[in-house]
């Protein structure tokens, strides 16, 4: 089903006010939602039916020279968000790094603790005035 020039003549008007600056519908955004708002089409009409008035619509904003403020903002949001990510991969990779020499670190405590248990039960070991030695775990 193709749909009538009456559609494609309404996105067109839309794409021109837009442009000029004199959105009736929309918030003027410099976005194809912006531009589907402002013809009163639903988005998926210029993302799936119209793709040319779309790439139409980017090609004369950059023609104009006019600025996507949503576009740069979300360009720069994006390198942001990859920073971090790039940085919480590091930090996860030297923390899984560390992982095996903490688990030997508690394993030597875990041994010398048992050991000095053992010595302090077997009466070899005495205890400091005041301290209570620490009674073996069952």
């Amino acid at each position: 089903m193709t749909p009538g020039p009456g559609v494609r003549d309404q996105i067109r008007a839309a794409m021109d006010r837009i442009l000029a600056g004199t959105p009736e519908q929309s918030s003027g955004a410099l976005t194809v939602v912006a531009l589907a708002v402002e013809a009163g089409v639903p988005r998926n009409a210029l993302t799936q039916r119209h793709t040319d008035l779309k790439n139409e619509f980017y090609q004369r904003i950059k023609e104009h020279g006019a600025d996507n403020e949503d576009e740069i903002r979300l360009r720069a949001t994006i390198a942001k968000l990859r920073q971090t990510i790039a940085s919480k991969n590091r930090e996860l990779a030297q923390l899984r790094a560390d992982v095996p020499a903490l688990v030997r670190a508690v394993s030597q405590l875990t041994l010398e603790n048992q050991q000095l248990r053992d010595a302090c039960a077997g009466g070899s070991v005495t205890p400091f005035p005041g301290r209570v030695p620490a009674r073996p775990r069952d």
